[in-house]
């Protein structure tokens, strides 16, 4: 039997033969206390009219493209 390292070696190389790349994403632990105060902190500090700018953006371009689909 192989070890794990093995198993996940040949499953990178698989995916590397399909032309697929792995990708890790290290994202803060929400679960943490310390980590929701930061949070929470800065989006005290966010500008209502800001953000409502970019909301309206972002509506705005998600409006054109799915017209541009059909």
């Amino acid at each position: 039997m192989r070890t794990a390292a093995e198993r996940m070696h040949m499953m990178r190389e698989r995916r590397r033969t399909r032309g697929l790349r792995e990708v890790r994403l290290v994202v803060p632990d929400a679960r943490s206390r310390s980590v929701r105060r930061r949070i929470a902190r800065e989006v005290a500090r966010l500008d209502a009219a800001d953000e409502r700018a970019a909301l309206m953006w972002i509506e705005a371009v998600s409006e054109y493209d799915a017209d541009a689909t059909r």
